[in-house]
């Protein structure tokens, strides 16, 4: 099976909206190496979510693998976690604190 190595994802969610950074297309699936969630603001703290829809099933409180995590102003957290994803799941983010100046980065491989 084919594999490409690749930035999956980006976004700059909405403050109080759960965004879509990656969807795995239909006939692949995917692992997620890294996340990165920038805090872009040199004023308030960010706080985060991020979630993980299983073929776009309606997100509930099991979806959540970070919930309201701390990102400090000027500052960058890195999530090493190596998630597997099937065809159609999707990695979503939301900025529940702080500003909307948080970039979201998904890295990984899909395997067609």
């Amino acid at each position: 099976m084919p594999t490409s190595y690749k930035v999956l994802g980006q976004s700059i969610p909405t403050q109080n909206v759960l965004t879509t950074v990656y969807s795995v297309p239909a006939g692949n699936s995917a692992v997620v190496s890294t996340l990165s969630i920038c805090n872009q603001s040199n004023i308030n703290n960010a706080s985060y979510r991020i979630a993980i829809q299983k073929n776009n099933v309606t997100i509930a409180s099991n979806a959540y693998i970070v919930f309201d995590a701390s990102v400090a102003t000027l500052d960058t957290a890195f999530l090493t976690l190596g998630i597997t994803l099937a065809a159609n799941d999707v990695l979503s983010a939301n900025i529940t604190s702080g500003n909307s100046n948080v970039s979201i980065n998904v890295f990984g491989s899909e395997i067609y």
